[in-house]
């Protein structure tokens, strides 16, 4: 077997592999590049040592089945059987689910998850989003401080885990995207700069030295990441990555490392046939990321639309601390803006900010399902001091409104894992770093972050301590019991409705039309036909849907269509979707 690596600033390699060891030879055809041959199979245990340093596990690792500091495995990705056929599923008329392995079950592993996805298969959904899955160190975290981008979590069951687990979703029909960051690597475990320049310090992020993608030797770190990208969509049969933080990709070249790696992309999907699609996290408000290669655009397929989130979350709640400053001035009036408009801040000021921020969406360009819409994900819960959910604070009816927006509104819905039950467990921020000081770090870090939010220290959970990860799992006991179950059928009957109603999955942004009463507090729009509209105040609202016959598709509680005057009486802190007959 053949093995290589990329080492441009080393004098000599040396390949360890199954207790023997040899010396790698340069490429001559490939600048920085060592290679050499070995007896090796699947499981074959090996690393690589750069000049007289220690040995290390291999940068483009499938496996790691001793964590991020162990030897590496050799992968035969030709070795599973795959059992479902699988024509792939693209994202218009998607609904995604996002899901953490670690969490969804209390066993914590992607076999575990597979068990439960009939669940999902009955919900609705088209599309799992798992969150990281790259090895970190410990058993249990988020998965955001991963290492060895091309590998898969041991403690979550190791490569042949996830295409099992992507096996099942594609035999139920699921569509599998994955959660990949390429902004940083992790504080620990993080071998890479010992083999080349895949950071620098010409740019900074949050995270310390940024990832090279502009400085000399950015060539081979964006090879790097473009390999993994593909790899994980080629090897594991996935549909889609999720992109972190892409705003945080500093990247000066006139052809940015997005637009080259939706080229990548794109051209696999057309080798594979069957439609592949990239969703980027972004904060920037700027339309380019999906627009089109062609429109100058940087080609990406979606793009997370947290302008929706902040406006629906500071009508629900009342709250304006932070970015919800901008939010929370008229609530409904923002909330209707980004129903209509897409973004919210298109160039207007952010007092959170202190500046202009954004720009206008072309909705002649930019199709509605690009954006993705939702009311909980696992940043907007995990990152409140105590990891709690919108159901902790609203009534099930308040819960019901905000289904009825994400998963009728004209943008592409995405729910977080147990909201479509009202899950009564929260997500907290957990980590289980092995470095002492690390975990320490980390623990006064999160403690000292929400101290100057008025905390008390002894409130915050402790990310270390095991109990806030426990606490965090999904209680599978809740979703046919009392109000959950009442809530679970509500989210059922909206997607089922969203799949049937053709005017619900509409891409055209213009076309939607709203109205609303800030004082009131209740909100109407219409999308073809069919007309959605919720009354987030306690007492009954009067809403003016316009004459003609109407017939309920779906409701909170019961309601009579409107009258002759156009009126529409809707109970308190509910919702109803109507159609014309």
């Amino acid at each position: 077997m053949q093995f290589e690596v990329w080492a441009p600033q080393a004098d000599r390699m040396t390949l360890h592999c199954a207790g023997t060891t040899r010396a790698l030879e340069r490429d001559p055809d490939r600048a920085g590049w060592w290679t050499g041959e070995a007896e090796a199979a699947d499981g074959t245990r090996y690393g690589f040592a750069v000049d007289d340093g220690p040995v290390l596990p291999d940068p483009r690792s499938r496996r790691q089945p001793d964590g991020p500091d162990g030897l590496s495995a050799v992968v035969d990705q030709d070795r599973y059987a795959w059992r479902a056929e699988w024509a792939g599923r693209g994202l218009p008329g998607a609904v995604l689910y996002e899901l953490h392995v670690g969490t969804y079950t209390r066993e914590g592993t992607l076999d575990a998850a597979a068990e439960r996805l009939g669940h999902l298969a009955e919900l609705g959904v088209t599309h799992v989003e798992l969150m990281p899955l790259c090895p970190f160190p410990g058993r249990h975290g988020w998965g955001y401080e991963g290492v060895s981008l091309w590998a898969v979590h041991e403690p979550y069951g190791g490569p042949e885990a996830l295409k099992r687990f992507v096996d099942r979703a594609h035999e139920l029909g699921l569509g599998v995207v994955l959660d990949v960051v390429h902004n940083h690597f992790g504080p620990s475990g993080n071998h890479l700069p010992a083999f080349g320049p895949y950071l620098t310090d010409a740019h900074h992020t949050p995270w310390g030295a940024a990832v090279n993608l502009d400085a000399p030797g950015s060539d081979e770190v964006r090879a790097y990441l473009r390999g993994s990208a593909l790899a994980w969509l080629r090897d594991y049969r996935l549909d889609g990555l999720r992109l972190d933080a892409v705003h945080a990709l500093r990247d000066t070249r006139a052809c940015h490392f997005l637009e080259e790696l939706s080229a990548a992309v794109d051209a696999l999907s057309d080798d594979l046939g069957r439609p592949l699609f990239l969703v980027a996290e972004s904060d920037l408000g700027d339309p380019r990321l999906i627009t089109s290669r062609k429109e100058n655009g940087l080609g990406l397929h979606a793009q997370w639309n947290d302008d929706f989130h902040h406006a629906l979350h500071t009508a629900l709640t009342g709250e304006a601390q932070g970015y919800y400053e901008d939010f929370a001035r008229a609530p409904l009036a923002a909330l209707a803006k980004t129903l209509t408009g897409g973004f919210f801040h298109d160039g207007t000021y952010s007092s959170f900010r202190g500046r202009r921020h954004g720009r206008p969406l072309d909705r002649t360009r930019v199709s509605a399902h690009r954006l993705l819409g939702y009311g909980q994900t696992h940043d907007q819960v995990g990152n409140r001091a105590q990891g709690d959910r919108l159901a902790a604070a609203l009534s099930p009816g308040l819960l019901a409104c905000a289904a009825a927006l994400t998963l009728t509104g004209p943008f592409t819905p995405m729910l977080f894992m147990g909201e479509e039950w009202a899950a009564g467990t929260p997500w907290q921020f957990f980590t289980d770093h092995t470095d002492p000081e690390l975990a320490e770090a980390v623990r006064r870090g999160r403690r000292r972050e929400f101290a100057a939010h008025g905390w008390a220290e002894e409130d915050i959970p402790d990310p270390q301590d095991p109990a806030t990860r426990d606490r965090s799992c999904l209680d599978w006991s809740e979703p046919e019991s009392g109000p959950h179950a009442r809530v679970l059928a509500w989210y059922r009957e909206l997607i089922a409705l969203r799949h049937a109603q053709a005017d619900l999955t509409d891409p055209d942004l213009a076309d939607v039309k709203v109205a609303y009463d800030e004082e009131a507090r209740w909100l109407a729009f219409r999308r073809g036909d069919v007309k959605v509209a919720v009354n987030l105040g306690k007492e009954p609202a009067s809403i003016p849907l316009g004459t003609g016959r109407a017939r309920v598709l779906a409701a909170w509680e019961p309601v009579d269509v409107p009258g002759t005057d156009g009126l529409l009486s809707l109970p308190g802190e509910s919702c109803v979707v109507l159609t014309q007959p």
